[in-house]
């Protein structure tokens, strides 16, 4: 069988996996992610694929784009492959990672391949105070988003160099633009003494709550969960501000617009609200019910990439299962876990867990969508390095008009 089969032709997984390249279990994982199609094969020895979809399939991992593709489905990527359930950074359990390294470890090494043990990212004096000046401008009920796309651009406008896109300039852009991102968010609990990385100064940008080092550890863990998970869309909007060469500041200013929806990275406060209304109402089930008769779904539960637990979650409730201060919270969300599970079966997500640290250490509702935004700063510059190294400008896709036809009259 060639490449150009025809379409009614069926091919066996293990076919399938040697055109493609890949794992047998890979080639479920295309399924489940919507890139391939499969049927049971008829006389019971497994699946069966369309050959033409395998061939297509194979012409975007060479790059040679079928007449009318979009290039946003044809973008590689080296930096994060979700599989079966877990997520890994460049090939290396992203979990693994975050329980053995730090966040700022974790991003310079995406960055640049070389891991660095200590590593440590600090402001530089004119960019932060440039961002802090603008921060304190705002008004006292602006959100943290806001205040951290103001601070973005305040601290470009502060870097003469920032236009400059050689591989150095952006990586010492990096390391300072997420400092500042943190530094210039006002502070309302006593910083934490003796100690530089970057989530125990962010702690105190979130909560007056002292820490002790395992909550401490548990939110340097979510930082470095958080860094990437491919595709999201605010990865693809800062992929498309990179092709059209923006500056790295201007690029995370991209993704932190597409974070301010809703449906991306203020989902954990919706979770956060909830497992408080669960500890008000000591029990999750008329909490369920309320949002089941609302026609809602129940905030922190599945994930389309995960049909099983979301790895982040599973790490982070494992660093917050030491904590005494968050086992009410983390009960809660095993209760709305277990509860929701007779209706439909649904795994708490990382959001669930960043709403069982942000309520059990007296964060606002709003802090996940902090943690998430500063976080996944890191892999927002990691695909920027990729795509300064792609032909610019080859983020467009041809629109598919719906309007009108013409000729018509002006109005």
């Amino acid at each position: 069988m060639t490449e150009n089969a025809p379409e009614t032709d069926r091919i066996t997984t293990r076919e399938a996996a040697e055109r493609l390249g890949v794992k047998p279990e890979t080639v479920y994982a295309y399924v489940s992610r919507g890139q391939l199609s499969s049927r049971r094969d008829p006389a019971g020895r497994g699946s069966t694929f369309d050959a033409k979809e395998v061939a297509a399939l194979v012409r975007k991992g060479r790059r040679e784009p079928s007449a009318g593709s979009d290039v946003t489905q044809r973008i590689r990527t080296g930096i994060t492959l979700i599989d079966k359930d877990r997520y890994y950074f460049r090939g290396v359990d992203a979990t693994e990672l975050a329980r053995s390294h730090s966040y700022e470890e974790i991003a310079d090494w995406l960055w640049t391949g070389t891991l660095h043990r200590g590593m440590r990212f600090t402001s530089p004096p004119e960019p932060l105070a440039a961002a802090r000046r603008a921060v304190e401008s705002m008004p006292v009920h602006s959100g943290s988003t806001d205040r951290l796309r103001v601070a973005a651009i305040a601290a470009a406008v502060a870097d003469p160099l920032r236009f400059d896109l050689g591989r150095d300039a952006v990586l010492g852009s990096a390391r300072s633009l997420i400092p500042v991102l943190v530094d210039a968010l006002p502070t309302v609990g006593e910083p934490h003494r003796g100690e530089d990385r970057l989530a125990w100064r962010l702690w105190s940008r979130l909560t007056a709550t002292r820490p002790d080092e395992a909550f401490l550890r548990a939110l340097d863990m979510a930082l470095s969960l958080l860094i990437d998970h491919d595709l999201a869309a605010s990865t693809l909007a800062v992929r498309v501000a990179a092709s059209a060469r923006a500056h790295p500041y201007a690029v995370v200013s991209a993704g932190l617009g597409a974070l301010d929806g809703p449906l991306h990275g203020a989902a954990s406060g919706l979770a956060h609200r909830m497992l408080a209304d669960v500890l008000e109402r000591g029990g999750a089930a008329p909490v369920v019910a309320d949002h089941l008769r609302a026609g809602r779904r129940v905030p922190g539960l599945g994930h389309r990439l995960y049909p099983a637990q979301d790895p982040r979650a599973e790490a982070l409730f494992g660093a917050l299962e030491q904590i005494p201060a968050a086992r009410k919270a983390l009960a809660a969300a095993r209760e709305v876990e277990s509860t929701t599970a007779r209706h439909v079966e649904l795994h708490a997500n990382v959001d669930m867990a960043l709403a069982v640290l942000s309520l059990s250490s007296g964060m606002p509702a709003e802090a996940g969508e902090t943690v998430f935004a500063v976080a996944r700063t890191a892999g927002w510059i990691a695909h920027a390095l990729e795509e300064y190294e792609e032909q610019p400008l080859r983020m467009r896709p041809s629109g598919h008009y719906s309007g009108p036809r013409p000729p018509r009259p002006a109005p």
